[in-house]
């Protein structure tokens, strides 16, 4: 083949082992580096994956270039993501970084430079039949990342390439050892780059959000303590709310149930099985469709709330361009606003929303 396919290089074993089967399938391929972070954040890696990027594409003799989508990325990802934040929503950067950056600015570049196809690391899969796209869950079960990739269409689904979504990641480590990768062993990114480990989440936020502390109270209504600032915490939560002992059981944790954004109040519940903190239903809206969009209520499909969550069975109601209601067959815990909810029928993902509401 002499199709030129540009792969997506991150540093990480997933891209790196991406571009060795493209290689290997006889591919002209190019890769790309891209930088979408700007400044000296002690918990962004990219200076180090970059050199990992660059060690890979040596090795399979490769070549290399380095972009920066810095501006793609803060104009159209990171300030919704601090807006949501501001509003007590926990948004989830990855879905919109995929949509805006990977498979829009690096699609567009890729293809100014004479790519046919654009190809990254994503554990997902692509179906072609009766001329439509169509995006399937990864072999992998826990790795599957569709769930961050409802947001594309047709256009991204047709000029994209998954290589390893039909296998394990145990099997791409082998296959990245095998061909002598030095970052065969490296360990998975985890969370925003621009944010680092979840211990940097307040101070990172600080430098974008006013702090407002205000009380924690009970879902009976007693005041417990004091919370930081309601864009600290998300729905479910456990660790970091600092309830002392002297409240409700000893040997029962706390939860974050609810948020009383115009009392600035943090509502939590006792014991994982808190009634408050089960949901039949939700509200979502910024619906997106990856086929042709159903126009009545969908039975008998699934969803996700969460990435890694198991599906869970449910039906969409008072379906509109826009919006909708889910109802779920068993109640789900910590349904999230700003969180994306992701529809599935069997293995093959349909479209998604932004969660709203809960009920």
């Amino acid at each position: 083949m002499s199709d030129t396919v540009i792969v997506g290089m991150s540093g990480g074993v997933d891209s790196s082992v991406t571009a060795k089967i493209l290689k290997d399938l006889g591919y002209n391929v190019e890769c790309v580096f891209m930088k979408n972070w700007e400044g000296d954040d002690k918990n962004c890696n990219s200076e180090e994956d970059y050199k990992d990027a660059l060690s890979v594409c040596d090795h399979l003799d490769l070549p290399l270039r380095s972009v920066n989508f810095s501006n793609e990325y803060w104009d159209n990802v990171f300030k919704h993501f601090i807006d949501e934040y501001a509003r007590g929503r926990t948004p989830n950067p990855d879905v919109l970084c995929n949509r805006e950056v990977k498979f829009k600015a690096f699609l567009d570049y890729a293809f100014d430079l004479g790519a046919v196809k654009i190809a990254t690391g994503h554990y997902a899969q692509i179906n072609e039949s009766e001329d439509e796209f169509h995006l399937l869950k990864g072999l992998d079960k826990n790795k599957d990342q569709s769930y961050f990739l409802y947001l594309l269409g047709q256009n991204e689904l047709s000029k994209s390439l998954f290589p390893i979504g039909d296998i394990d990641k145990v099997k791409v480590r082998k296959i990245a050892e095998n061909s002598g990768l030095i970052n065969y062993a490296k360990k998975d990114s985890t969370g925003v780059c621009f944010i680092g480990e979840q211990q940097f989440f307040k101070e990172f936020l600080k430098k974008y959000i006013p702090v407002k502390p205000g009380l924690i109270q009970t879902i009976d209504g007693k005041i417990c303590g004091e919370h930081d600032g309601l864009m600290y915490y998300t729905m479910g939560q456990r660790k970091g709310l600092g309830i002392g002992g002297g409240h409700g059981f000893k040997e029962a944790p706390w939860f974050v149930a609810d948020k009383d954004l115009d009392n600035n109040i943090l509502i939590v519940a006792q014991g994982h099985d808190h009634p408050s903190l089960f949901h039949h239903g939700l509200e979502a809206d910024q619906i997106h469709w990856i086929n042709e969009a159903p126009t009545n209520s969908l039975e008998n499909i699934s969803a996700k709330i969460r990435y890694r969550q198991d599906d869970q069975s449910c039906r969409i109601t008072e379906l509109s361009k826009n919006n909708c209601k889910v109802i779920f067959n068993e109640p789900q815990f910590a349904i999230t606003p700003g969180q994306s909810v992701v529809f599935y029928i069997d293995n093959k993902c349909i479209g998604g929303a932004i969660i709203d509401k809960r009920f």
